[in-house]
């Protein structure tokens, strides 16, 4: 089913300029696939159910089913209605059907650097305001340019889902439910759990700087003088409670608030939070005590009482490489706090909800899940200052290959071996692209990880091995970018089943549910403005790893769940950055 309502009539100006010439994305061939699949088992599963998992994938290869499936994937992907063959099914089984809440599971979280020049939070918080609504005018009047690589312009396609935009909980998908630009001009405010519209043009013109200021700061002190029911906690709900309760709130009369909350630009939220260390910083942006959100905005930026701001993402419509240009924009082009000789009284709207008793016993028993769910995430935010992108460069390293690796012998020298691991690749290179996972344990990385292990190993032998290991996963990398990946297409087959037909069994070997169980979920957005970034984990038994390669220094954000699995987030952080000096030191001996 469709997950948005936001057509075609919005792409214009020169961010969409280039859309109609992007290549559509590939359908694998069926035999290179089943072969990297088979290659991306062996460093997992012992001989015999790794010669099990082998004959049912050639069996599959060879098999009337597997052809039939094949080509209804190639027919799929040629079909000028379906502007990608993936599109559809990614986003309802990764985003929109999926049921958990999105907080912590879902949404990830920027934490900025301190910004010298804002003492204040609101003054703060005034200046990314006015930063993001810049950023939003060149979508609307068309100027801002799509980003690039160089092999030309990435997809823009996730860019109508940035403003004016909200995830809306349905059964048995959400969807993402979008306004127009015009006429919508408005943030919404979030303090003490109190909602607040405030346009951003009065009069005519856009408010300054100073004016958002003042304004924030009488909205501040009126929140704090009430109390209200924290209805935003619902949002952090499961998506089928949510759905249901979002009905009651409209019966008991508030849609109005809800449009207004839905069709706004973004989410401001003024917590009264005062973080200090990256592990509170971090929780802090992410989720904070949920009282002061609404976690089904792509866009909100959270600002604390101590002046510390940063930026939260529902992950549904856009992953992290738009949302990183909106928030470098933001702090590096916001022009300064200023002062003004004339500032307007500018208005703003306290948005009341009507919270019957139904209302409040929902509020209550979603702030007791929110509470269960954030609480139980275990957190480390490892500032390794040794070195960083500069120096990994200088060994003759790709940064990203490197930093991989050395996740990988942190791992297995804290369990003994290694495990199932994902690093996103991005695929926006193609119409309506988003990405492809690169399955980073190789035979390479393991004989390199046993080698590191083994005393008997020297120096130039690891070297080897670990140069060998590089360009093992630079290239996997590099395949995954060009659509060459093993599990979307994979899922695609899955999917092209009709309803009814035998699943085919190399889907029913454990193997499959196996390689696929993501005990190392990892993904890299480098800024040299972020404190931290990360998400949680993806599996109960693994961690969520989120890597930032800054020039002189690495930050690492590592997430897992407190539960009888008995990880330590801590334990992991310890263990790579033990790893990240003894890699270094192998490399400047050999």
């Amino acid at each position: 089913m469709p997950t948005s309502n936001r057509d075609i009539g919005h792409e214009y100006g020169r961010l969409f300029a280039q859309q109609s010439q992007l290549p559509r994305l590939p359908v694998p061939d069926l035999q290179k696939t089943l072969a990297k699949y088979g290659e991306s088992l062996e460093p997992l599963l012992p001989s015999d159910k790794l010669a099990h998992s082998k004959r049912v994938i050639r069996e599959f290869g060879e098999s009337a089913q597997g052809q039939e499936l094949q080509q209804r994937l190639e027919a799929r992907a040629m079909d000028p209605s379906c502007a990608n063959w993936l599109e559809e099914w990614w986003n309802d089984l990764s985003y929109m059907g999926y049921r958990d809440p999105v907080i912590p599971y879902v949404s990830y979280h920027y934490s900025f650097n301190d910004d010298p020049l804002c003492a204040r939070p609101n003054q703060r918080a005034a200046k990314l305001i006015t930063g993001a609504m810049a950023f939003r005018q060149a979508i609307v009047d068309g100027s801002l340019s799509p980003e690039t690589t160089k092999a030309g312009a990435l997809c823009s396609h996730s860019y109508k889902f940035m403003f004016n935009a909200c995830r809306i909980p349905q059964k048995p998908s959400d969807i993402c439910r979008t306004v127009p630009y015009e006429g919508n001009d408005t943030i919404v405010v979030i303090r003490n759990a109190q909602f607040f519209l405030l346009p951003l043009v009065q009069d005519g013109l856009m408010l300054t700087q100073a004016e958002i200021e003042q304004t924030l700061d009488r909205i501040v002190a009126q929140a704090d003088a009430n109390m209200a029911v924290p209805v935003g906690l619902l949002t952090a709900d499961n998506r089928d409670t949510w759905a249901e309760n979002r009905r009651l709130l409209i019966g008991a009369g508030n849609a109005a608030v809800l449009d207004a909350i839905e069709s706004s630009a973004f989410i401001v939220a003024l917590e009264t939070s005062r973080p200090v260390t990256r592990v509170e910083f971090s929780h802090a942006i992410w989720h904070g005590d949920g009282r002061s959100r609404w976690f089904d905005k792509p866009c909100q930026f959270v600002v604390c009482d101590n002046a510390r701001a940063g930026f939260n993402g529902e992950h549904s419509m856009m992953d992290g490489t738009p949302t990183l240009r909106l928030v470098q924009h933001v702090i590096d082009n916001a022009p300064p706090p200023e002062e003004s000789a004339h500032v307007r009284n500018c208005a703003f709207e306290q948005l009341h909800f009507h919270t019957p008793p139904a209302l409040v016993a929902a509020v209550k028993a979603a702030e007791s899940l929110f509470a269960e769910g954030t609480e139980k995430q275990h957190l480390a935010v490892l500032n390794y200052s040794a070195y960083g992108k500069e120096e990994i460069k200088r060994l003759g390293c790709s940064p990203d290959a490197y930093i991989q690796l050395a996740l990988q012998l942190a791992y297995t020298r804290l369990y003994g071996g290694a495990r199932p691991t994902y690093e996103s690749s991005m695929t926006r290179k193609f119409l309506h692209g988003r990405t492809e996972t690169c399955r980073s344990v190789t035979r390479d990385s393991v004989a390199w990880c046993r080698a590191m292990m083994s005393p008997s190993s020297n120096n130039e032998e690891r070297s080897q091995l670990f140069q060998a290991a590089l360009a093992t996963h630079t290239r996997l990398v590099r395949e995954a970018v060009e659509g060459w990946g093993v599990d979307r297409h994979l899922l695609g087959l899955r999917m092209a089943l009709h309803p009814g037909e035998t699943k085919p069994e190399i889907f029913e070997d454990p193997a499959y549910a196996y390689s696929s169980h993501w005990y190392l979920s990892t993904s890299q957005v480098s800024s040299e403005n972020f404190t931290s970034y990360g998400w949680s984990e993806v599996t109960p038994k693994g961690y969520g790893i989120a890597y930032n390669i800054r020039k002189e220094c690495l930050v690492i954000h590592i997430a897992c769940m407190r539960n009888e699995h008995a990880l330590n987030s801590d334990h992991m952080a310890q263990y790579f950055e033990t790893t990240l000096n003894d890699v270094r030191n192998m490399l400047l001996k050999a």
